[in-house]
């Protein structure tokens, strides 16, 4: 085993999923910062744990002819790119191979990653957002940390992102606004959230910890003036204290609330919480490829799960019959009907609900679509969404993933219960950084004799509960990701009672005559009856 502050000489064999290199000592795995594959370095031990160490390269014999020197001054102390010391072939070499070895490894699957799509590696992001620390400093943490490291000027985002932080470091300056300390949870201003569209057009968003901020003329007036061409400023509230970047309300202070953006020759109009692909160019190289692997014939009936502001939706909709969406961001699913409705796409229909409870309630009414796709969050799938998706029978699932590990563990999944992995590929996304896209198309091995495919069209369905009402399961599971909050049926059902809702039964009794019932505090009954307006309960 390695010795803290000793020199080992070790040869690299390959990358971590952040990037580090890779090599053994005796017989331990060591994580090299800066390393390349194949290099052999004199590596100095920095930190020793029971089943790894960690440590920096502090001579190379003889360096890779793919190292460069990092065109970053920022890198190894933000914690944003972590490719920068590689060329490019390099860097694409290493995602396609983590993407390899994860579904190898992992998921089992013997596919094969058929190779790496690729773009532009500059100025890329178009949505950016910046940490505030509390004394005002903006820009991107380091790596494995909340400190705050100012950045003036950042190779993957938009010129526009840049101006936007420069805007509000002088409005925190002149204007003595307090900004947010995590451990205190005083101060306001805690995040800036800047999204550009592929006409240079920005929408910016300031999020704080409260509901308004001193002299909030005077911040619109400095962004006006960083970004002429914005089309709005919006104050974002976000009092949880949890890491959670956007907040629960939104004011405009200036101009509009949305951005308009074209893809894949299709119009969108994006609010802040709606969710849409970070790289404009190759989003439309990843979309290109699902639809290619979900082998659309115009017959097909499509159900889109985590569809955002519905931009695949929409995507598969040209190429299928009839396309179902689905998303628990209130606001993205009405972004969605909206992008829809002007571009005249009339075979889609959105629901707005939690994966698991929509695929659920879905498979409980019937729904058997061809193809399943599913682009989740980094922590992909929860086995009740797969099992739910698995249980509608489809021909093909596309799962669009943004972390390789989580994508094999759900490929392993998947293959219980008889779908297995036949084709992938990976996505440059995000270039310069150790993240990968990938898209994978599961198909079911054999045809159950036992389960018979039924054609159905949704106007014989009665889907009135994705409309107006509600699981207790479903008000839960909204409330936990709008608030952060858990609550109990219990209080539910209390706050049900006090809006005149049939509650079922017992749900407010106990066996004890003497028995005393909690009673759901404040913030906890605002946040139900916010999930009940929702669900047109109330």
């Amino acid at each position: 085993m390695p010795e803290k502050n000793k020199t080992y000489r070790a040869r690299i064999e390959g990358y971590t999923s952040e990037g580090l290199g890779v090599a053994r000592i005796d017989g331990q795995a060591v994580f090299v910062h800066r390393a390349l594959r194949g290099e052999d370095c004199d590596v100095l031990i920095l930190k020793v744990l029971k089943n790894a160490a960690f440590g920096k390269a502090v001579r190379v014999y003889a360096p890779s002819p793919h190292r460069v020197e990092p065109d970053c001054p920022y890198y190894g102390r933000c914690g944003g790119c972590d490719f920068r010391h590689m060329d490019r072939e390099e860097e694409l070499e290493a995602k396609r191979q983590r993407v390899q070895d994860a579904l190898r490894r992992i998921g089992g699957s013997d596919v094969t990653v058929e190779g790496i799509l690729s773009g532009e590696p500059l100025h890329y992001r178009n949505k950016s957002q910046y940490p505030v620390s509390a004394d005002g400093q903006v820009g991107f943490y380091k790596a494995r940390s909340h400190q705050v490291i100012p950045v003036d000027c950042c190779r993957i985002q938009k010129p526009q992102a840049d101006a936007a932080a420069e805007a509000l470091r002088r409005y925190i300056r002149e204007c003595g606004v307090p900004c947010y300390d995590e451990r205190t949870r005083r101060g306001l201003v805690r995040h800036l959230y800047v999204r550009t569209n592929s006409a240079g057009q920005s929408l910016v968003c300031v999020l704080v910890n409260g509901r308004k901020l001193p002299r909030e003329d005077t911040l619109v007036s400095l962004m006006r003036q960083a970004l002429p061409d914005a089309v709005g400023v919006v104050l974002g509230v976000n009092t949880q204290p949890t890491g959670a970047v956007l907040g629960s309300e939104y004011r405009t202070l200036w101009g509009a609330d949305v951005l308009e953006d074209t893809l894949c020759g299709l119009s969108f109009r994006l609010s802040v919480p709606s969710f849409y692909q970070v790289n404009h160019d190759m989003a439309e190289v990843l979309y290109d490829t699902a639809v290619d692997f979900a082998g659309l014939t115009g017959h097909e009936t499509v159900l889109d799960l985590y569809c955002g502001a519905g931009t695949i939706t929409q995507v598969m909709a040209r190429r299928a019959a009839r396309v179902i969406g689905a998303e628990i961001v209130p606001e993205a699913i009405a972004d969605a009907r909206e992008n829809a409705r002007r571009n005249g796409i009339e075979n889609v229909e959105f629901f707005c609900g939690a994966a698991a409870a929509a695929a659920a309630d879905f498979a409980a009414k019937g729904l058997r679509p061809d193809v399943i796709c599913v682009d989740p969050p980094r922590k992909g799938l929860s086995p009740e969404v797969v099992a739910a998706a698995a249980s509608m029978a489809p021909q093909r699932i596309v799962y669009v993933s943004c972390d390789p590990a989580t994508l094999a563990r759900d490929v392993k999944r998947f293959a219980q219960e008889g779908y297995c992995a036949v084709r992938a590929a990976a996505v440059d996304m995000f270039p310069g950084t150790a993240n990968v896209e990938t898209v994978a198309l599961l198909s079911k091995g054999e045809i159950d004799s036992k389960k018979v495919r039924v054609e159905f069209s949704l106007e014989d369905m009665d889907m009135s509960g994705f409309q107006k009402g509600a699981t207790y399961e479903q008000i839960k599971a909204y409330v936990l990701e709008h608030t952060g909050l858990k609550v109990s049926s219990l209080y539910i059902s209390q706050i049900k009672r006090k809006c005149g809702l049939d509650v079922g039964q017992n749900y407010n009794l106990s066996k004890k005559e003497d028995a005393k019932v909690p009673k759901c505090p404040p913030e906890k009954e605002a946040a139900i009856r916010d999930a009940l307006k929702y669900f047109q309960m109330i």
